[in-house]
């Protein structure tokens, strides 16, 4: 599984998120980590523009956020785009707790990791909710994949 879809850093989605935990608590204030959460979007592998239509957008964003899902070898992988810097950025983040896990354990990981991270207070209430509409569509992907 190449680009555009993300391969996963580590081993499970609890340890990213213990990694992404890590990573935000060094830095002071929210701006410095909107920043980081920004390079992080920089980084995603390029979203194929034919891509960027409604059949991929996400609902419930503010910002337009497109996604695409894959299986292979019994694990789901996910490719990402959005308009926005910071909203890219949160797909990438996203991306990382999910992509390349089996539908079982992305069922299992509860996003509500987001709120114990504090991404969805510090962000507007627009972005909280697509960021959160973003989860879904990714366990909805899973769901639909589950037998």
């Amino acid at each position: 599984m190449n680009a555009p879809f993300l391969l996963p850093e580590e081993e499970t989605a609890s340890e990213a998120i213990e990694a992404i935990r890590d990573e935000l608590e060094v830095f002071d204030d929210w701006m410095e980590r909107y920043q980081y959460i920004i390079e992080m979007g920089r980084k995603l592998p390029p979203f194929p523009p034919e891509w960027c239509n409604d059949e991929h957008r996400v609902p419930g964003c503010q910002s337009q956020v497109w996604l695409e899902a894959r299986e292979e070898g019994g694990k789901l992988y996910f490719a990402g785009l959005s308009d926005a810097a910071i909203v890219c950025g949160l797909v990438a983040l996203l991306l990382r707790v999910y992509s390349g896990r089996t539908c079982e354990e992305i069922m299992a990981t509860d996003p509500h990791f987001l709120r114990d991270l504090g991404l969805v207070q510090a962000l507007s209430t627009n972005r909280g909710n697509g960021v959160e509409a973003m989860a879904r569509a990714i366990r909805s992907a899973a769901a639909s994949l589950k037998v």
